[in-house]
């Protein structure tokens, strides 16, 4: 392992980019290279600073924290420790191999713990520099940690608010078969029956369970017990064919998540 490890913060709080600032102050072998407050930025700065360690928060303006790593793909160099108080993310965190997942707020210890478990991992990594997915001892190690820190399974919503004239329904998720982003609303369809509802995608990723609903695009995310058929595309992308003829393409971005539903069907 390199002497000092070049480390990368990625959030978009100014407070939250300070304190892992001056946590990561108190360790000699850190050399803090860059600070970035959105995720395109980020991912251009990982690219030209090539990191040893990027400490990457989830909920970002632009790119995600999991489109970054999308985009940076499943070669990249540095280690990751995803930063967020959002702990439905725990899972995609073990999905794209990320080190740690820090769950806001954390304290010096479980922060200590971490850079520990960096250090292991890029010394079993330096000769030669291969990342090690089949270690079972560092998985084990990984999720006894994030299991501590979240305690219980989040709760997912059942229902989400609809309103039909002068009146309120409270819709079954499960019945929903894609929401679909118009500017500021989303677009639901249910049952043949379209309807516009008051949330933002990013706030229907945080609430809707991720073993049930997809997001193939910027723009939609799908029941995955809707889907019927799933067809190569262009360049890469899919095209998703629900039970009910709708067609949706996936995009850059967020093709590899519906690359994982098929491998995992397979």
């Amino acid at each position: 392992m390199a002497e000092t490890i070049r480390t990368v913060i990625v959030d978009d709080e100014p407070l939250a980019r300070k304190l892992l600032r001056s946590m990561l102050a108190t360790h000699a072998d850190i050399e803090l290279v860059g600070e970035y407050g959105d995720g395109q930025e980020a991912l251009n700065g990982i690219i030209e600073q090539k990191p040893d360690l990027v400490f990457l928060d989830v909920q970002m303006p632009k790119l995600t924290g999991i489109e970054v790593l999308e985009q940076l793909g499943p070669d990249r160099d540095p280690e990751i420790v995803f930063v967020t108080a959002y702990d439905q993310y725990a899972l995609r965190a073990f999905e794209v191999n990320a080190v740690d997942y820090l769950l806001k707020p954390f304290d010096d210890e479980r922060f200590d713990e971490t850079l520990d478990r960096v250090r292991a991992r890029l010394s079993r990594e330096a000769e030669p520099r291969t990342r090690r997915k089949g270690d079972a001892g560092d998985y084990a190690d990984r999720l006894d940690a994030v299991l501590r820190q979240l305690g219980s399974r989040p709760e997912y919503a059942e229902r989400i608010a609809v309103r039909r004239g002068e009146r309120i329904y409270l819709q079954p998720v499960a019945d929903i078969e894609v929401f679909e982003s118009e500017g500021k609303y989303v677009r639901i369809h249910t049952g043949g029956e379209e309807h516009v509802i008051r949330e933002t995608m990013l706030q229907l990723d945080e609430i809707l369970d991720p073993r049930q609903f997809i997001r193939i695009s910027r723009s939609a995310i799908i029941n995955i017990a809707s889907i019927a058929e799933i067809q190569l595309w262009f360049r890469g992308d899919y095209m998703v064919i629900l039970k009910s003829g709708r067609k949706i393409n996936t995009t850059r971005s967020y093709r590899s998540a519906l690359k994982r539903l098929i491998d995992r069907a397979g």
